[in-house]
């Protein structure tokens, strides 16, 4: 027990913490098994190296700091039939982010907007690809608090790093100029430098009205969609689908048929 505590520390010591916490088992299965030593030594490894990588990207989803954790596998596209489901599919395979390709969802509240740029995020991250999910709300009160505090260009260099940016809720709140100044910068410090996923309730004609500058919104829009996919999604609210599937939230039309 003094040599297995020994190597125990050695371990430690050398950075390999979830092989010397699985020491004893280890070595109970290779005396099982009757391992070859370089049988023993590469499945050890293996596990302190499959250890690792989990802990990477545990470490990426916080600080990609999504709202919540929702795959694909949870989207009922059976729900939402306007949904090109082969289309979502394919990116998941997340090739967009090698073309640094955006990706706009659009459509009224409720409709699934939101899970499906989060499950995208979640693809990511799964892949070790750095990822920032923000709502527009908390995005500007960041970039307003950095451009008073003269240190904007820093905030912005800052996120340029993840490979995906995600930007939630897009025309719920009209934007002041400032805020429409801010966020056209940050879209044109990523153009063609990483992608972005927006998810909006307003059509491309309202984007002018909710930044309060046609022009300026004409120019973010030009960014935004020159490598870009639109992915319109029409329908009722994702969110009551059980109730409506049981009768107990009417639709709208249902309700005038008397």
């Amino acid at each position: 027990m003094v040599e297995l505590e020994e190597v125990r520390l050695q371990l430690v010591e050398l950075g390999l913490t979830q092989l010397a916490l699985q020491l004893e088992a280890l070595l109970e299965r290779a005396q099982k098994e009757k391992q070859t030593y370089l049988s023993f030594l590469g499945s050890s490894l293996e596990r302190e190296l499959a250890f690792r990588q989990e802990r990477k990207i545990e470490v990426k989803f916080r600080m990609a700091h999504l709202p919540y954790r929702k795959t694909l596998a949870e989207f009922d596209f059976s729900f939402q039939p306007s949904i090109d489901e082969r289309l979502i599919r394919e990116l998941a395979g997340l090739a967009f982010l090698e073309r640094k390709e955006n990706l706009l969802f659009l459509g009224p509240p409720g409709v699934g907007k939101s899970h499906l740029a989060v499950a995208l995020g979640v693809e990511a991250l799964l892949q070790g690809i750095a990822v920032y999910f923000t709502t527009l709300s908390h995005l500007l009160e960041d970039l307003k608090r950095a451009y008073k505090e003269n240190r904007l260009d820093k905030r912005l260099s800052l996120h340029l790093r993840p490979k995906l940016f995600i930007i939630d809720e897009v025309g719920y709140l009209p934007l002041d100029h400032l805020e429409a100044t801010l966020l056209f910068q940050l879209v044109s410090s990523r153009y063609e430098r990483g992608s972005i996923i927006i998810t909006s309730n307003k059509g491309f004609g309202e984007w002018g009205e909710v930044m309060g500058d046609p022009i300026l919104a004409t120019a973010l829009l030009d960014r935004l969609l020159h490598h870009a996919q639109v992915i319109n999604i029409r329908g009722n609210s994702y969110r009551l689908k059980d109730r409506i599937r049981a009768g107990i939230y009417g639709t709208p039309n249902s309700n005038s048929s008397g």
